[in-house]
């Protein structure tokens, strides 16, 4: 089996270097991830004849290159992954790899994560992790994207580790005829030992409100993040005149969701599983509307 890794949280991060080391057990790996933090880029591409630097990594250099310090839940299966990055989307990246290593023959699955931090409910609109599954899924190729609801860069990945191989056989061994689907994987940042089980269930409702909120070095402290694994520089630089905001906010849930819903799931301690679609198509709305606006002229 030959599988495409990508990720948006950037090459650097903890999470896609735990999932290279998963998916070894089940073939030939490719990571090609973005050079820099990609969240929120949802299926956005590097267009306007933009100059994209590429480069190819070893192992080691990946290790040494790494934001975070804890190893000890990170596999060692045996295998080597084939690792680049690509200063670009978390789309482009997999765009590039279709376009480049694997030009003539499509990779068998496209994994995209480990995320840090959800992307069940409102979050998987945004999501640059389920953009880039949604670029595989474009071109007819399986796709998965895996979070962990946690924004640590040390975050403990060891429940994906234990559970995610065994949802992958699942549903790579049952995959279905039609094409433009992925599969959204969210892992309840709890430990391995505390999750009830795996549950399907669908996109769950909600917003953000208090999005907005005056830039705060402490923000990131709290969190355990400094600017530089954003991408971005210690020391902000604005224009004067300028005042400067980061982007947090609180998730308001929608009262009408039910017990189904993938957030909920996870907030009940399950691993929540969920099919989106690239195509976007409401068929109810439609069917409505060919009986209400549809005309002759």
């Amino acid at each position: 089996m030959n599988i495409l890794i990508t990720n948006d949280d950037g090459y650097r991060a903890k999470g896609i270097r735990v999932l290279s080391e998963i998916m070894k057990q089940f073939g030939n790996v490719t990571v090609i991830a973005p050079k820099h933090h990609q969240s929120g880029m949802s299926m956005a591409v590097s267009l306007g004849l933009k100059q994209l630097a590429w480069r190819e990594l070893d192992e080691e250099e990946v290790d040494r290159a790494a934001i975070f310090r804890t190893r000890a839940d990170i596999p060692a299966y045996e295998g080597s992954a084939r690792w680049s990055y690509l200063d670009a989307t978390p789309a482009s990246c997999v765009k590039f790899g279709l376009n480049t290593c694997f030009l003539d023959n499509f990779p068998d699955v496209v994994v995209s994560g480990i995320n840090h931090g959800s992307n069940a409910a409102s979050a998987s609109c945004y999501s640059g992790t389920l953009g880039a599954a949604l670029e595989g899924a474009l071109n007819g190729i399986p796709s998965i994207g895996v979070s962990l609801d946690t924004l640590d860069p040390e975050a403990d990945f060891s429940p994906v580790v234990k559970y995610f191989p065994a949802i992958f056989r699942k549903l790579m061994s049952s995959l279905p005829e039609r094409k433009g689907i992925i599969y959204n994987v969210n892992f309840p940042d709890i430990p391995a030992d505390e999750i009830k089980g795996v549950r399907t269930g669908y996109q769950g409702r909600g917003r953000w409100v208090r999005e907005f909120k005056m830039w705060d070095p402490a923000i990131y402290a709290k969190l355990g993040i400094t600017p530089e694994m954003l991408g971005q520089s210690s020391v902000p630089k604005c224009e004067e005149g300028e005042i400067l905001y980061t982007m947090v906010g609180d998730f308001l849930d929608d009262p009408q969701n039910t017990p189904q819903a993938d957030h909920l799931l996870m907030k009940s301690g399950y691993i929540s599983v969920a099919a989106h679609n690239i195509d976007t198509t409401d068929y109810q709305e439609v069917s409505r509307l060919q009986g209400n606006v549809e005309m002759d002229f």
